[in-house]
């Protein structure tokens, strides 16, 4: 059954559109119930474990065996408009919660993480879980091209991530208006022993660490400073007493730009310090290392022929990494379900906000996602004859707010509880939303696209 027969009827959409999320919805209630007290037969320990394994293990080799046989240089250019999407998606988030947050008006602290929760969505494990639960079954509705959606979605990876390294830390970062200044003199030093930094310690929420394990040993103490704010600041009711010198986050003297024969420009300065204190070292995570690695040996033909293929001398090994990563679906709907057990964080974000955060970015962003990918296509953006290619688009619309957030709200010390509060909330009525846009995607891909 191809998805572009018209002479589908409506009920089959609506069951090849279901089946997918039941599949994922099944398995998240096999984690709920697993983890639930009474039972405890998939404990907090084990569940972070598990959240590792994916983090590390299952999600890489996913992306890895998925992206790197079908990708070359002319699959790398016909794909521009892949990360091309997720910037776009971002930016439409972020009008749709610019309004949100001055509908809704939330408290003045919150207003960036309102913009941000809209704005942001889950662009790696959703995708990649929706795309392997719709390719499992051989009469799936793309074909045999239906894995294809796992490279699609791998290849976004890079994009997100500098996004988040970038301008989502940045943006992150404590209020200046509502951020206790030390007393003055004292150095901003890394953190050598954190509390919450030990594997037993099981009072940090699973959804903090669920896209980024271990980021508690990254915490330092200028992670949780205002630093973009005290740096360009120009908010005439703060104090300039109350203000950091920037000396005291500038680089070492020993610098060759002490030795030059002209002053650095101020500004020039400024964006500098803030470069240097964007955490770039993190960037290379394993999800995002693997979809280097593909791309690159995918590139170039030679590497490629002794890795990938039936005949590759090294074919055993990337064998290998693909039932390993099969087991990434099931592992992170279980950790989903655990999640959702631990039910959502204290929030003093409101119930306004907090709704109309989830109705922008799980109702109102899809519908514009619809309209922009529709205008990319007629305007030949897309690759012709391609229905899971834009399926994957469309997807990138759809998802709920990136879980990585919550690792970033609790790196910078800012909205952690309302963070998970509105991830809490968005994956439970994402399981709804993602049905009914399927449903959608499926009809508008039979007869629109």
């Amino acid at each position: 059954m191809e998805l572009w027969d018209k002479n589908m009827k409506t009920t089959e959409v609506v069951f090849e559109a279901v089946l997918p999320v039941l599949k994922l919805l099944s398995m998240a209630l096999i984690g709920l119930l697993l983890s639930h007290p009474k039972i405890q037969m998939i404990p907090k320990p084990t569940l972070r474990l598990l959240s590792k394994l994916v983090f590390f293990l299952f999600w890489p080799c996913l992306i890895f065996t998925h992206l790197g046989p079908v990708i070359s240089v002319k699959k790398f250019i016909q794909w521009w408009f892949v990360p091309i999407n997720v910037v776009i998606s971002t930016a439409v988030g972020s009008v749709l919660g610019f309004f949100v947050a001055l509908i809704c008006r939330p408290p003045p602290e919150f207003f960036r993480l309102t913009v941000i929760m809209t704005a942001f969505g889950n662009t790696g494990n959703i995708p990649l879980a929706v795309v392997s639960s719709v390719c499992h079954n051989e009469d799936n509705p793309f074909g045999g091209t239906c894995y294809d959606g796992i490279a699609y979605a791998g290849f976004s990876q890079w994009v997100s991530v500098v996004l988040v390294y970038t301008l989502i830390y940045h943006m992150m970062e404590p209020p200046l208006e509502y951020y206790e200044v030390v007393e003055e003199g004292t150095e901003i030093e890394e953190l050598t022993e954190l509390p919450t930094g030990n594997e037993n310690d099981l009072s940090t929420p699973l959804l903090i660490e669920a896209e980024w394990t271990g980021i508690e040993d990254q915490r330092t103490e200028h992670c949780q400073t205002p630093l973009v704010a005290t740096i360009f600041n120009s908010i005439s009711d703060v104090s300039q007493s109350n203000i950091p010198d920037i000396e005291s986050v500038r680089e070492m003297p020993s610098s060759p730009r002490s030795y030059g024969c002209l002053a650095e420009p101020k500004v020039v300065r400024k964006i500098r310090i803030v470069v240097e204190r964007t955490p770039i070292n993190q960037i290379l995570q394993p999800p995002l290392t693997a979809t280097v690695l593909a791309i690159v040996i995918g590139i170039i033909p030679q590497i490629k022929a002794t890795v990938f293929g039936s005949d590759a001398p090294l074919d055993f090994i990337t064998d290998s990494l693909a039932m390993i990563s099969d087991g990434m679906v099931p592992a992170v709907m279980l950790v989903l379900g655990g999640m959702l057990w631990e039910g959502p964080n204290e929030s003093k974000l409101g119930l306004r906000t907090t709704i109309g955060i989830v109705v922008a970015r799980l109702l109102i962003l899809p519908l514009a996602g619809i309209g922009i990918i529709y205008l990319a296509d007629k305007w030949n953006c897309l690759i012709a004859d391609d229905s899971m290619y834009r399926f994957v688009l469309l997807m990138q619309y759809a998802t709920p707010s990136a879980i990585l957030l919550g690792a970033i709200a609790s790196l910078r010390g800012y909205a952690v509880g309302e963070a998970s509060a509105l991830l809490f909330w968005q994956h439970v009525f994402g399981l709804v939303s993602i049905s009914v846009y399927i449903f959608i995607y499926f009809k508008l891909l039979v007869t629109l696209f």
